[in-house]
Order: C-alpha cells, then structure tokens, then sequence
C-alpha cells in the first residue's frame, strides 16, 4: 500500500499542529506543509509584547522553524508558497513558488485547510495610509515597531478595544506613547458584559488611556508627513501620529468558495464534528472555520489558538483513521491589561439574550488569598446559570492575582456540565498564599446557589434607576465611615451591627433594597429582615460595583493637543505633589490584603491619633482605595499630600489638617450635590437647566432634577404612546406639548418663529440641542425624577415617559435637597 499524501495549506497554531501529530501517527505519510509567509510557526499572542519590548528577542516568538520542522518530523515544509486554487474532481492544488514566481501542481489524498483570519479593514475613507497598521503576523509586528522605534510617535489611536487592541494601548503606552483606544460600541471587551467592562474602562483611565466609546471612526487623514486626523462619527478630531486598527478579523474562505466548499452564514467554512467540509477529503481548522458553540449550541467563529490547537490534532487523528469528535468550543480566553486580568468563559448575557436562553446570575466580589496575608486583591466574579438547574452557562473574572486559576476551574466546570452546587462542593487546594478556606470559586457557587433557593433575591446595578419609592425602601446597611464614600440617593441608613436593635424604624409594607459595599454583609441584613417579615432584595455586587459601572466611563479629550509635553497633560491619575522622601511620617500603615472599607478604616483609626499638621503613610491593594481615600480625605477635610502606584500597591500620604472653628462652615463636610426643580416646560428654561445640570456632573457633582407640573412635558416621548386615561387624561395630553420637539421658548415666540431662530442659532454656534444635553446629562449620571402626584393630576402615565427617567415624590425631592448645597427652581 502507498503512503498517504497530504497537504496543508497553512502552518501557525492549527496547519502545525496538524502536521506534527500526522507524523507522529503515521511514519510514512508524505506530509507537505505549505505557507506563503517566512513563518510557519509562530506565537501570535505575544506579537504585542515584543513591540513593547516586555519580549526582547523576536526569535523567541518563532515557535518552530522550517528546518527544525523538517529534521525532527521530516515534513516537507514549503515558505513562501500560496496556494492558488484546488481542483476536487484532480484533488489537486495549484501552487505559487513566491521565491521563483512559479506556478505548479501539487496532488494529494487528504487535503487540510488551515488558511486563518485576516484583519478586517472596512471600506473607511484613509484606511491605506502608510501610518495605519495592522497586527496579525510577524511582517505586521516588524512595521510596527520598526516605525515606533525610528520615528518615535508621541501620540497613536488604537481603533477597537478587543483583545489585541488593549494589549497593542498598553504596550505603547509602556514604550512611552499616549494612546487613545477608540471603540465603536459602548464598552471595550466585548465577550465581557458592561458591567464587568465597567472595571477595564475606570483600570484604562487609571494609566492614562484616553478612552472614546460608542464612536465610530468615520475618516482618516493626513495632514502632514507626521500627523493623521482621526475623524470620528460624531465630529471630533484627534491628531495622532499612527494608528492600530483592531476591530476584529474575517476568516480567509477564498480557496474554499472559490472550490465550492459550503460556508456558514458567518463566512466561516462549514464543517462536521471531524472537521470534514463537505469533501470527506479535504478538512478544515483553525480561525477559518464556524464551529458549534459548546454552550448555546449555534455555529460561531471563534478565533483562539487553544481550539485551533485541538482542531489540528483532531483532524490528524482522523486522518489517521482514529475517530474523534470536534464537540465544540466555549471561548474560554484570558488577557493582561497593564497589571489587570481579565477572563470569560462560555456565553455572556448578551449571547443568552439574542438566543432566547433563560438564565440567572450573580455577581460576587473576594480577595486571591486570605486577607490576613500580605498582598490579597479583590477580583471581581459574575456566572451565569439555568434558572431551572443551576447549570453553568459562562463566567467573567476581572481581577489581579489568580484570575486565571479560577477562571480554568470554572470554564471546566462548565465543560463537564457542572451546575453551581457542584461548585459548592469543590475541593480546590488551599493555603493562606494561594486561596482562602472558602475559594471564590467556592462563593460564587454559595451565593449562586442561594439565589436558585429563594435564600436571597437580588437587584442589580441597572434596576436602582427603575425603583419606585411608593414601594421600595433603599437600605444602606454600611459603616458610617463607608457612607462618607459616597451612598445611593434617599437611602435609609441602619449600620448592620445596630439593625436588630433599629429594626423597628423601617416601614414594613414596602420592599427593602438593602445594599452594602460589596454584597456579603448585604445577604446577612437580609437574612435578618426576611426572618422579621420584610419583603427584602439584596443590591448585587453592593455600592462598590454600583458605583463603578455608574461612573463616566469614557474620558475624551485626554490628549486635547498633540503639542504639549506630556508634563503638560491632563492626566487620568493626579501626578505627585510631593516624593515620599520630602515628608516624614508620624504612622505608617500597611493595609495590603484587606478589601474595601478595611484601608479606609486603618485610615480612619490613624487619622484619630495624630495631631494636626502630622502626616500618616497607608499601602492598601484594594484597587478601590485610589478613589477612596481621595473622596474620604475631602469629605473629612484632610490633605493627599501624594499618591501614587508601586506595581500592585497604592500609597498615600495624608496630612491631618487643623479642625476648623465652629464658627466656619466645613465646606469639605458639607453636601455638593445640585438639586434642580423644574416646573416650567419652556424651551430657554429647560436648556438652562440641563446646562447647569451638565456643568455640575462634569465637575463630579451628584446632580437631581425633579420635574413637577409642565416641566414633565420635557420628559415625554415624542410619540403617541397607547395607554389606557380616562376624557379628562386625553384633553390634557393633547392640549399639552409631547417631548422636547414641541416646546417653544418664553418670550419672543412670534408664532414659532422665536423657537426656530433660536434652535438656528443654537446650530450655527455648535450648542447641543436640548435633546442632545438630555443625552450627555444621563450618560454622565444626572438623575431624572418625575413627580408622582403631577403625573397623576396631569394624567401623564409612566410609559409615556422618555427612557431613564424614575418616579419620585415630595420626599425624594427634599432627600435630594438634603444632599445638596444648591436647590434652583426653574
């Protein structure tokens, strides 16, 4: 019997791997490898950390070499050879010898597809400027940093904020470039859901990334020899000197169209479960192929090396005549940001939701390791199960040390179809450097498993703006140290310790959302509210991840002009004031390991025993604390002398100033939020309004606006909505004027005519209309609070109303007004 000749078009993760387990099974095979590059055998996932020089040496990216290849598995390996075309009726293949610009025909017995995904470059005016790059091999990865390195760019815009393109920003960003990650969508990390995204936005803004999403680029152009304009869809501009262009890759499916081979629906080549396309003698693998989605079942492109890997020695083994089964993957991938990790596996909530799959979540927050050794973090775990089972359908960490471990016992957790009380009974391996006694892994299935029980109902960060307070109490259950970092609006505040005492102070009747600084002492007050007879869910998460995923997200204009010294930036993190060999301090703390509010109570131990003028040095790891301590210094009016990152450590010095007389107002203990009410539907009045509601958030302030009588028209939607109102509903609605579209200015109305010179003028000089400072006021946080009681005598009906709008009365204004030093009627 003659050897058996196979072809691979292909080499890198899938075409190698294939080959080298072929040799391994079959000694006699003629194995013919072909790759039209210099490089069969790479590793693409470290191309980012050579150009940031983490990896000095490219040769260490060239996992195997044609002549290595050649000596140990005596495969016939041919560079710089394309496959053109493939005869099925011949199976033959047409072959272009780059080299000798020759064209021939190779036949064969089995035929291995292995051709990868190239970057995506959409059809965008600019696209083929010589200063915008790709990154997807090793000649991608030499223009790069040869450019970096002999023009040395002060400035580059990273379009996408996938995998590669956060690890292409940190990498220039640590080659001394500022860098600006453009994303399309609302959130980088797309295979994270937007809260989990919510902690890589504030962790990019922490390092200085200047950060647009939810803005699409529109054109490119070269201004001069050193500069391109980034025009984005919204009109800005951003000079920069490169660009990364990152948004993603399309599998190469040429050959295998061009041979009529079947294709998905996403493009990708279609194949069976032993990777057979629709030739039993030609198999396809790797970034190329659609494969079946281990968790929702439906055919995705999934473009990781680990199952391209498995795919190539799949096929191998069925070329060889061992049977195996491809049964899928579920996208379990990992990647470093700066000092941050971030993993998933499975599917996210939006996969779930676009495939109609019910699920459940829960969302818990732990450290590494035991808080009482040296270095334990907070990571940050969400899974998602069945309602019915508990079966595991996907998790997302986002955390520091031991992200991946976890991350690997879930994904195969998930993989053996394990539900979350399986999770429970985990014996994973424990001592006080690695895990705690209790592993994250561990809780996440607890809490999960108490949510599945009816032990805890939960709320989560998104359902506090639909609270309505005619049924619903916020409970804040923290410290009242915790409470001066900030707290939700109207809250009842009863500190857990003093609940069982206090516990006839809260209103029975009326649903309890009770909320601590991270979930766990959350579950324990609703424990002890629900066996007292109260109604009672627990904010999922707590205010910590409330708070982070509420937060501006974004912050453009970072790197306004390209000219300045980078001195002269403004910063995303406070430079220094002051190093710490110019003060001498009093006390110094170490509060690494403890997790929020631990640091901030060490802080305010030792606060209480200096004097005034004296200075205490803290190190915490809670991530957390670079925000706290500034908001916690402030409200208690104390000075940060500095602070600053020592790779996972955060040090402050905080000087204790002199208590003020009691004469003089504490401006630093006083509220700051604005409370704004607005009882008229004029258009000049609304626009003030959201004006100085826009100005108020920017500078960080908590802003209300509580819309009463006529100003509820600004909140209506412009299009009739069918709701059920009695004649005299009906007569009010039509007589009054339905959304923004309709108001009209106060004076000088001309019969229209003022409303559409002003809106003219408004244009012309570049204001934001009022729908658009409506918009920018919601994303930055500005809260909007319909009044009840107007609604109910105008007969204006919830679902009327413009979406992120929440209902309030009398007393959630006068909350308000008590969270604030500035209450303006409009």
């Amino acid at each position: 019997m003659s050897a058996k000749k196979i072809v691979i078009i292909g080499g890198v993760a899938g075409g190698a791997s294939c080959a080298v387990r072929l040799r391994r099974l079959d000694e006699h095979a003629n194995i013919i490898l072909l790759e039209r590059g210099n490089h069969i055998s790479f590793a693409n996932c470290g191309l980012p950390y050579y150009i940031g020089e983490v990896i000095k040496d490219e040769s260490k990216l060239l996992v195997e070499t044609p002549e290595k290849m050649h000596a140990s598995f005596n495969i016939d390996v041919r560079i710089k050879s394309e496959a053109l075309k493939i005869n099925r009726e011949t199976k033959t293949v047409e072959i272009h010898d780059i080299s000798n610009n020759n064209i021939y025909t190779e036949s064969y017995d089995k035929l291995v597809l292995s051709p990868g995904a190239s970057p995506f470059r959409p059809p965008i005016p600019g696209i083929n400027l010589s200063k915008i790059f790709t990154l997807r091999n090793i000649p991608d990865t030499d223009a790069i940093k040869n450019f970096v390195d002999q023009n040395h760019p002060q400035h580059a815009v990273v379009v996408g904020g996938g995998f590669i393109g956060l690890e292409m920003a940190e990498n220039l960003a640590e080659r001394g470039i500022k860098v600006t990650v453009n994303e399309l969508a609302d959130q980088v990390m797309a295979p994270l859901d937007y809260e989990m995204a919510a902690y890589v936005h504030q962790h990019l803004k922490s390092h200085e990334i200047e950060l647009y999403l939810n803005d699409g680029v529109k054109s490119f152009e070269e201004l001069d020899k050193d500069t391109i304009i980034v025009t984005l869809n919204s009109g800005t501009k951003i000079r920069t000197n490169m660009v990364i262009f990152g948004i993603g890759v399309k599998p190469e499916n040429k050959l295998a169209k061009e041979a009529d081979l079947d294709l998905g629906e996403r493009g990708g080549i279609k194949v069976n479960e032993k990777l057979e396309t629709n030739d039993p003698d030609i198999y396809a693998i790797g970034d190329a192929i659609e494969v079946i989605d281990f968790v929702n079942k439906n055919s995705v492109l999934i473009p990781l090396a680990g199952p391209a890997n498995k795919q190539g020695r799949i096929a191998a083994n069925n070329i060889a005549g061992k049977e195996e089964k491809f049964l899928g993957t579920q996208g379990t991938s990992i990647a470093k940001i700066f000092d941050l990790t971030i993993a998933t596996t499975g599917n996210n909530e939006k996969t779930l939701i676009r495939y109609g799959i019910p699920y459940l979540k829960s969302f818990t927050q732990n450290s590494s390791h035991a808080g009482y050794y040296p270095g334990a973090i907070p990571m940050a775990m969400k899974l998602i199960f069945t309602p019915n089972t508990g079966k595991i359908l996907g998790a997302q960490i986002v955390g520091y040390d031991g992200v991946d471990k976890r991350i690997d016992v879930l994904a195969t957790a998930l993989r053996a179809n394990m539900t979350v009380f399986d999770l429970e009974q985990l014996e994973l391996a424990y001592a006080p450097p690695y895990s705690s006694a209790k592993d994250p892994v561990n809780i996440a299935g607890f809490v999960a498993s108490n949510i599945l029980k009816g032990d805890m109902e939960v709320i989560f960060w998104d359902d506090i703006a639909k609270i309505d307070p005619k049924k619903s109490i916020l409970l804040d259950i923290r410290t009242n140290l915790e409470t001066k970092l900030g707290k939700l609006p109207n809250s009842l505040h009863i500190p857990l310790d003093n609940l069982r005492e206090r516990i006839k102070e809260i209103p029975m009747g009326k649903e309890l959302i009770v909320y601590c600084q991270a979930g766990q002492r959350g579950y324990y007050a609703a424990r002890i509210l629900m066996q007292h007879g109260f109604k009672v869910k627990n904010l999922s998460g707590g205010y910590k991840a409330y708070k982070i995923v509420t937060e501006k997200q974004s912050n453009e204009d970072v790197f306004a002009d390209l000219g300045i010294k980078t001195d002269d930036v403004i910063h995303a993190v406070p430079t220094q004031e002051y190093s710490d060999n110019d003060i001498k301090a009093a006390i110094e703390i170490d509060a690494c390991g403890l997790a929020c509010p631990g640091p901030i109570m060490k802080v305010a131990d030792g606060m209480n025993s200096l004097n005034a003028g004296e200075v205490l040095k803290i190190s915490a790891t809670d991530p957390g604390f670079f925000s706290d301590v500034k908001v916690w210094a402030k409200t208690t009016n104390n000075t940060i002398m500095n602070i600053t990152r020592e790779k996972r450590e955060i040090i402050a010095l905080i000087k204790k100033n002199k208590p003020e007389k009691a004469s003089t107002a504490n401006i630093g203990s006083l509220p700051t939020g604005k409370n704004l009410i607005v009882f008229s539907a004029d258009l000049d009045k609304a626009i003030a309004a959201f004006i100085i509601a826009n100005g108020a958030a920017s500078m960080g302030r908590e802003v209300n606006i509580f819309f009463t009588f006529w100003g509820l028209n600004i909140l209506r939607k412009p299009k009739k909505v069918k709701v059920k109102k009695n004649f005299i509903e009906r007569m009010f609605g039509k007589m009054m004027p339905r959304g923004v579209d309709k108001l009209e200015i106060s004076q000088m109305k001309m019969l229209g005519m003022g409303t559409k010179m002003i809106k003219g003028i408004m244009k012309k000089h570049n204001i934001s209309s009022l729908h658009e400072l409506m918009q920018s006021a919601l994303a930055n946080g500005v809260k909007l609070v319909a009044c009840q009681m107007t609604m109910d005598l105008m007969g204006i009906k919830e679902e009327e109303l413009i979406d992120g709008v929440s209902l309030g009365g009398v007393a959630t204004m006068l909350g308000a007004s008590d969270d604030s030093n500035m209450s303006l009627f409009i």
